[in-house]
């Protein structure tokens, strides 16, 4: 039996844009991002999905609800399990600003490895425990589905290192960019990456 997610990346956000943390604030969605957006929703057209889940956060709800668009029979579904990596008082910031502001904590962070965290934010050990918990209770739960995910790009990169057994520390190796798709098809005897990181190409300027 085989279970097929679909992992989409959001579109570009002005945070983005001026390259600043971002994970539980919101920021808006640039005209380049609109345009990312609608060529994932024209991309994924076909694909008739039976559930469609978005982290809380407006950059990915806009995206699922662009793809639910038209569609009959999916639902969606808020899920916080699927929220970016908490920057905890680095959001916001861009790494200049952190490094002129904390740079004691900045060191200590980076010195930790996986454990470094920013204050109030989460570690990458602990968001990968999170992610891998709500994906193997998602394969448990939808066997044989078709699923897609709004999500951002460190849910993606965990999921892929832990579907292949490689090390969390290595999860930057996958590149995961704003606008993007990737597809497993998952198995009970383990998974196929269908694709990584495809960005469907632009079409016009969205209204």
């Amino acid at each position: 039996m085989r279970t097929s997610v679909w992992l989409i990346r959001h579109g570009q956000t002005q945070s983005n844009r001026e390259r600043r943390y971002q994970s539980h604030s919101d920021s808006p969605l640039t005209s380049y991002g609109r345009r990312q957006v609608a060529a994932l929703a024209e991309r994924l057209r076909a694909i008739p999905f039976g559930l469609i889940i978005a982290s809380p956060r407006e950059r990915t709800r806009l995206a699922a609800e662009a793809i639910l668009a038209g569609r009959r029979g999916a639902a969606l579904r808020a899920d916080p399990a699927w929220a970016e990596a908490d920057h905890g008082r680095w959001e916001g910031l861009t790494y200049r600003e952190v490094l002129a502001r904390f740079p004691e904590e900045a060191r200590a962070r980076w010195g930790a490895g996986i454990n470094g965290k920013a204050a109030g934010g989460e570690s990458l050990a602990e968001a990968s425990d999170r992610i891998t918990a709500a994906w193997r209770q998602l394969l448990r739960d939808n066997p044989g589905g078709r699923i897609l995910i709004a999500t951002h790009a460190t849910p993606i990169q965990l999921v892929l290192s832990a579907s292949l057994g490689t090390s969390i520390q290595e999860h930057w190796r996958w590149r995961i960019d704003l606008g993007s798709l990737t597809c497993l098809d998952v198995y009970p005897s383990g998974a196929i990456i269908r694709m990584v990181n495809e960005v469907p190409r632009l079409g016009a300027t969205p209204l």
